[in-house]
This record gives structure tokens, sequence and C-alpha cells, in this order.
């Protein structure tokens, strides 16, 4: 029988993760700051979802975790990229 021990992160990995959100934030507000039209919309969502990967992997310890649950997690960001791509497709198109 396994028996799930808690996960501690070093203090290192928790301010690598802490530079690079603050980082990329910094990138999100000076991209807002240059008129890119709706590219300016794409930039800020593909910069969200790499927020969003790096607070998953890390704080809720994605990576600890077994490979069905990582799959299912990747499915889901696949499904969301379907979708904002098709999205905006649909907007080109117009």
């Amino acid at each position: 029988m396994k028996t799930d021990s808690p996960h501690i992160s070093e203090y290192s990995s928790l301010g690598i993760v802490l530079v690079s959100l603050l980082i990329l934030t910094t990138i999100s507000v000076a991209v807002t700051g240059i008129h890119l039209g709706a590219l300016s919309v794409a930039v800020a969502l593909i910069i969200a979802s790499i927020k969003v990967a790096i607070v998953i992997i890390y704080f809720m310890h994605m990576k600890f975790e077994s490979l069905f649950l990582k799959l299912m997690i990747t499915g889901v960001f696949i499904i969301y990229a379907l979708v904002v791509i098709i999205t905006f497709s649909d907007y080109y198109f117009r």
C-alpha cells in the first residue's frame, strides 16, 4: 500500500517560480502598452496560459502526481488551445 508523504518544496525553487511569475506579469503589463491590435489578446492569453501552467505544476504539486492525472491536465490544455484557435480563426475570417 502506497502512503502519500507531503512534498516540501525548496525555497530556491519557490523563488524561481516567484521571479518567473513576476517577469511574466511585467511582460503582460508591457504588452498592454504596445498597441498590437487583436494580437495583444492572443499574447495575453499565451502569457496567462504559461502562468497557469507554472502555478499548476509547482503550487498544486502536479509534478508529483501520477502519469494519468498529468495526461488529463495536458488534455485540458489541448482542448483549451483548440477552443482559443477556433475562436480566433472565426474572428479573423469575419
